[in-house]
C-alpha cells in the first residue's frame, strides 16, 4: 500500500518503483543547476538543457538500479521487497525484515555499492571512448572548457556523480551502505546484532558531526547548496541513528517475546463456507472489526475477508456466495507463525497494512489473531507509554 505523497512509476520485478514528492523538488533543482552549469561549456541554451534532463533522469535510474542491487540480493537471502522509494536524499529500498545473519546483511548492504562502481566503471569507459583520451575527459567532468562534446559532458558527469555516490555510501556511517556493512562486522566480532547496531549508530552520529561542519564550511566558503546538502545528510544520518539505537534497546529488552505470548487465543473466527449475507449480519454488523480470518472445518487459516469485498459482493447480487470465496489474494502478509519473535511482527506487511496478523502453527491451523492492541500492550512495559 503506497504511503501518503508517494506516485508510482512502474514496476521492476515485481518490486514497486515510487518517488516521493521531495524527488520532484531534486529533480527539477538538478536540471536547473546543470542546465545553467553546461551552457557555458556547451554553447547552446537547448542543447544544455536536454543534457540537463537526460543527465538528471540518468541519474536517478542509476539510483533505482543501486537499490535494485540491495533488493534483489535481499531476495536471494530470503527477504521480501516490497518497493523502491525515491525521495530528497536519494532511494530506499523497503524490506519486509532485517537479515538474520551478519553475513546475508553485509552481502545485502554492498550490493548497491557493488552496482553503483559497476555504473561509473561504464560511464566513464564510456567518456574515454568519446573524448579519446583522459585529459579529455578530465576537461569534460570538470567543465573548464568551451564547445565541449554532449555526449563527453553527458558521460563524464555520470562518471563523477556515481563515483560520488559510491563513495558517500562506503562511509561508515548508519544507514548509509557502509554504516550497515560496519554493523555486520560488528555484529559478527560481537555475535550480538543489537551492539553492533549501537556501535554503527554512535559511528555514525560522529560523522554526522563531522558532516554538519563540512557543510557550514563549505556553503560559506565554496558553494552554498552543496553545503546545504551535506548539513541535510548529517541531519538524517543523527536522526536515523538515535532510531537504531532506540530500536536495539527495545528489541535487546523483548527478546524471547514470540508471536503466542501476546495474542488473542479466543479470536473471533468466519467459517468458510458461511454465505455472506451471514458473515455481515453476524459478524461485521455486531463486532464492528474491519475485516475477521476465515478458517475452514479443521481449523486451518484460510485468509482474511473484509468487509469492503463482502458489501461489493452483497450488492452485486451474491448474498449467498460463501466466505471461502470472496477472501483477500491469498500471501504469507496475511499470517504470522506462532513462534514469530515480536521483531519479526513488528515488520510484518499484514500488520501495517491491516493492523493486525492471524497467528498460525506449524500446521497452519488458526491458534490466535494478534493486533495492534495486543502490540501496545507487550510494548508499554518498555517504553513506559
Amino acid at each position: 500500500m503506497p504511503r501518503p505523497g508517494n506516485h508510482q512509476l512502474g514496476r521492476i520485478f515485481g518490486i514497486r518503483i515510487g518517488v516521493n514528492t521531495s524527488w520532484f523538488l531534486i529533480l527539477f533543482f538538478f536540471v536547473y543547476t546543470l542546465s545553467s552549469s553546461f551552457t557555458s561549456v556547451l554553447g547552446s541554451d537547448a542543447t544544455a538543457y536536454t543534457i540537463a534532463i537526460v543527465a538528471a533522469l540518468v541519474f536517478f535510474a542509476s539510483l533505482v538500479l543501486h537499490e535494485l542491487g540491495h533488493a534483489l540480493t535481499a531476495r536471494r537471502n530470503g527477504i521480501e521487497v516490497s518497493e523502491i522509494d525515491l525521495w530528497l536524499l536519494g532511494g530506499i529500498a523497503r524490506m519486509s525484515r532485517d537479515a538474520d545473519t551478519p553475513g546475508a546483511e553485509f552481502r545485502i548492504a554492498a550490493a548497491g555499492p557493488l552496482v553503483t562502481l559497476a555504473l561509473t566503471a561504464a560511464f566513464l569507459g564510456t567518456g574515454l571512448l568519446i573524448g579519446g583520451s583522459f585529459n579529455a575527459f578530465e576537461h569534460a567532468a570538470g567543465l573548464d572548457r568551451n564547445h565541449l562534446n554532449a555526449a563527453l559532458v553527458l558521460f563524464s558527469w555520470l562518471a563523477v556523480i556515481n563515483g560520488a555516490v559510491f563513495v558517500l555510501n562506503l562511509v561508515p556511517a548508519y544507514p548509509l551502505d557502509g554504516g550497515r556493512m560496519a554493523r555486520a562486522i560488528a555484529w559478527r566480532v560481537t555475535g550480538d546484532r543489537n551492539r553492533g547496531t549501537r556501535a554503527s549508530a554512535r559511528l555514525s552520529q560522529g560523522f554526522a558531526y563531522l558532516f554538519i561542519a563540512a557543510g557550514i564550511s563549505i556553503g560559506v566558503t565554496v558553494d552554498f547548496f552543496t553545503g546545504l546538502w551535506l548539513v541535510l545528510v548529517a541531519l538524517f544520518l543523527n536522526q536515523a541513528a538515535r532510531g537504531a539505537v532506540i530500536q536495539s534497546n527495545v528489541s535487546e529488552r523483548l527478546e524471547g517475546v514470540t508471536v503466542a505470548d501476546i495474542m488473542d487465543r479466543e479470536p473471533v473466527t468466519v467459517p468458510d463456507d458461511a454465505p455472506l449475507l451471514r458473515v455481515e449480519d453476524e459478524y461485521f454488523l455486531r463486532y464492528r472489526w474491519p475485516w475477521f480470518a476465515v478458517v475452514d472445518g479443521a481449523g486451518r487459516f484460510l485468509g482474511i475477508v473484509r468487509r469492503e469485498r463482502v458489501e461489493q459482493e452483497i450488492a452485486g447480487g451474491h448474498p449467498a456466495l460463501a466466505a471461502r470465496d470472496a477472501l483477500e489474494d491469498e500471501g504469507p502478509q496475511w499470517r504470522i507463525g506462532t513462534d514469530a519473535s515480536l521483531e519479526t511482527l513488528l515488520a510484518s506487511e499484514g500488520l501495517r497494512r491491516l493492523g493486525g496478523v492471524a497467528a498460525v502453527d506449524a500446521d497452519g491451523v488458526l491458534r490466535g489473531v494478534v493486533t495492534l492492541t495486543e502490540v501496545r500492550r507487550a510494548l508499554t512495559p518498555v517504553t513506559g507509554g
